[in-house]
């Protein structure tokens, strides 16, 4: 069976869908490789590479004959086109934000996976690309916060006196969030942090951040992941961190709800007793943003009492770290398929858990209960796209 890697088509987007070491694990079990020419390169593997490890060097028109199609952003509508059916595609896809894709996919008859929706379960931790990448982007946050802070984050005792640590509060305790706080700690930084999951608190103390207890409920949804809060439980947590927040150097946002917009974290008001000169990174800022105002890619100065703070909001931030995003990337989506691979063929049970999961589609048959409402379908039976 033939695995097709594309060329990612996305403005920004510098990640590949598998690296030569990858392509070589998957030759391995008994599946022929092939990626479009210079698809790599941006992320620094060139196609010499690849056909060192066994795969072939293609032009798009490939995917029409490919039996799996591995990216990282969702396929473009044309190259959706050219899918054959029965294809299998596996990607980053969010259901709830990008139904007509789904449908487009589904109008294919093809089986989509997705990453998005992969079940955190143990034995599918070798699959989790939304940790490997969430762990490049907490990482490069920081890197973005120090970069522009006007302040030292370490605490440096001069001749010219002392100049004291930076106040870093990281809000959101998945995994880009405890590396966004490992990283301001080993910068030196004093760092802070709040999760809606009480469970979190000594994760975040293994980091060397202090958790802070809003006296809130807890708002954990299945799998360890956050759920969405109700309006009231929103307010009550924005009023209790806005002291928090005004007395902060630098505020990191890293919450997500898997699939769905990212929640508001800090309103408009809440920026409005900040310190002149502090920085606000919104990592959540392609999924919606979890700060008012907050816009992918772009900076946005907010006037405050006696000056300004500037709103940073992230995009492609794992594609930043190109290198590494993908090597961590290629591992998982290899992963993904020597579950569902037996002799060199490829064939998605869609009884096991992780398959059933993942499947946004199946066999063209629109299964993810998110992806449904959002195209106004009717939910399927219990055991379906749960």
């Amino acid at each position: 069976m033939l695995v097709f890697i594309p060329a990612e088509t996305r403005a920004g987007e510098r990640r590949v869908g598998l690296t030569p070491e990858g392509a070589q694990k998957l030759i391995k079990l008994g599946l022929t490789v092939s990626i479009q020419e210079g698809a790599g390169q941006a992320s620094g593997y060139h196609d010499d590479e690849y056909k060192a490890a066994g795969a072939s060097v293609a032009g798009i028109s490939a995917i029409s004959t490919a039996d799996v199609v591995a990216t990282v952003r969702p396929l473009e509508n044309d190259a959706i086109g050219q899918l054959k059916s029965g294809a299998i595609t596996i990607s980053f896809l969010s259901p709830a934000n990008d139904a007509q894709t789904v449908k487009a996919l589904a109008d294919k008859k093809v089986t989509a996976l997705s990453f998005d929706v992969l079940p955190r379960i143990s034995r599918a931790q070798s699959m989790d690309a939304l940790t490997s990448q969430a762990l490049c982007a907490g990482y490069r946050t920081v890197l973005i916060a120090a970069e522009r802070a006007p302040k030292f984050f370490p605490m440096l005792m001069t001749a010219a006196g002392t100049i004291p640590a930076a106040k870093v509060l990281v809000l959101g305790a998945g995994v880009a969030g405890l590396q966004a706080m490992a990283t301001a700690k080993r910068l030196g930084a004093i760092v802070s942090a709040y999760d809606v999951r009480a469970s979190s608190a000594d994760e975040v103390k293994s980091m060397g951040a202090t958790f802070l207890d809003l006296g809130l409920d807890e708002v954990e949804g299945s799998g360890g992941y956050a759920r969405e809060m109700t309006p009231e439980r929103a307010k009550a947590q924005q009023d209790a961190l806005k002291k928090f927040i005004s007395a902060s150097d630098v505020v990191i946002t890293t919450a997500a709800v898997p699939g769905r917009k990212a929640p508001t974290l800090i309103t408009t008001d809440m920026m409005s007793e900040m310190k002149p000169g502090a920085i606000i990174v919104d990592l959540a800022a392609e999924s919606g943003g979890n700060v008012d105002g907050s816009v992918a890619g772009e900076d946005v100065v907010v006037n405050v009492p006696g000056g300004s703070i500037t709103l940073i909001g992230c995009k492609d931030l794992a594609s930043q770290l190109a290198v590494h995003a993908s090597k961590l990337y290629a591992q998982n989506v290899v992963s993904l398929l020597t579950l569902m691979t037996a002799e060199g063929v490829v064939t998605p049970d869609e009884e096991d858990e992780v398959v059933q999961g993942s499947a946004v589609v199946f066999n063209g048959e629109i299964r993810n209960a998110m992806a449904r409402e959002a195209l106004n379908l009717p939910a399927l039976a219990t055991g379906k796209g749960e």
